[in-house]
């Protein structure tokens, strides 16, 4: 596990403080984003709440652009519980507990209200319980909006992507889904990427429009194709050890302020995505294309194929949210 100097100081200091009580300390919440990220504001609303419900005994410090470590960086010294809390995402969290593949299949959900349906449902539940047994627990997920693909030049079908090298985030579902559409899938830390792109490293990415603008990769890539492919919730996660030490009631506290700051989020993200998307058009000089997604989603049907032949299990819970509401 590779770790730096800043995050094994972490790790010795939750060795010294393993014996206290977490209630009587500071829950510690990494995260990647900067604090005018949407999901930073989320959390800080979190943050209050959880103060408010636990008459006090609950006190969360969030440490947002990486301070902490990476995503996997992080999550991994929440499962010895060096750190209590972290905001990940689903595509992150495969590598941890396969369960959370199911949420990176490739056009999952119909729209954002059938995203909704299932996060705050029973079938979301059951996947942020699914961890337990590796060490951390999932509180809640926040909406993230649609993925979708941007470059130097316009993409508007799969045969637009052949050759090229699409920056894809560390989950196998990721680079299966790029390598279906007939592109070369290239794991990359987030942090890297709009150098990777400035300098031809990769050719494109995918992501939703907020992450696309605050990260300034508009300024590289000025091509942005709605292929809305996937969309991967953003996941908060508290160590189980962590989460052990809290009393029943800040447990409940804790449980009922994540689950009323992603509903807070709800509103924070559609006007993130208005006000980013105006800033792109109008600042970065970006384009942004309605494109038909028919072609997309053939390219990835042999992945639910793939999916029900090797894992029957997890092909039952992806079959589960696919027909949710329907």
């Amino acid at each position: 596990m590779a770790i730096n100097k800043l995050v094994s100081s972490i790790v010795a200091t939750a060795v010294l403080a393993c014996s206290a009580s977490v209630s009587a300390a500071t829950l510690k919440l990494s995260h990647n984003h900067d604090r005018n990220h949407p999901v930073h504001e989320a959390m800080q609303f979190m943050a209050k709440r959880a103060k408010e419900l636990s008459g006090g005994s609950l006190k969360v410090r969030i440490y947002p652009d990486a301070t902490l470590g990476t995503q996997r960086e992080s999550t991994e010294l929440l499962q010895i519980g060096a750190l209590d809390m972290v905001k990940s995402n689903a595509s992150e969290l495969e590598s941890f507990e396969s369960t959370y593949s199911a949420f990176n299949m490739p056009y999952l959900f119909r729209d954002r209200d059938h995203f909704y349906q299932v996060t705050m449902g029973e079938i979301g539940e059951k996947i942020l319980a699914s961890s337990e047994d590796k060490g951390f627990i999932g509180l809640t997920y926040y909406d993230a909006g649609s993925r979708n693909f941007y470059a130097a030049k316009p993409i508007q079908s799969p045969a637009d992507l052949k050759g090229m090298k699409v920056r894809v985030q560390p989950s196998p579902t990721a680079v299966s889904m790029v390598q279906h559409m007939g592109a070369s899938p290239t794991p990359l830390a987030y942090g890297e990427l709009y150098t990777a792109l400035d300098q031809g490293v990769v050719d494109s990415a995918e992501n939703n429009i907020t992450s696309f603008v605050t990260s300034r990769h508009g300024e590289v890539a000025k091509q942005f194709s709605f292929s809305e492919h996937a969309m991967i919730p953003d996941v908060l996660v508290i160590s189980k050890i962590s989460w052990d030490k809290l009393s029943a009631d800040e447990q409940k506290a804790l449980k009922q302020a994540a689950l009323e700051s992603s509903m807070e989020m709800k509103d924070l993200w559609a006007e993130a995505e208005d006000k980013n998307r105006k800033y792109a058009e109008e600042k970065m000089g970006v384009t942004f294309m309605s494109i038909d997604k028919t072609p997309f989603v053939k390219s990835v049907e042999p992945m639910y194929v793939e999916l029900k032949k090797n894992n029957a299990e997890l092909s039952a819970i992806v079959e589960e949210i696919r027909k949710a509401g329907a």
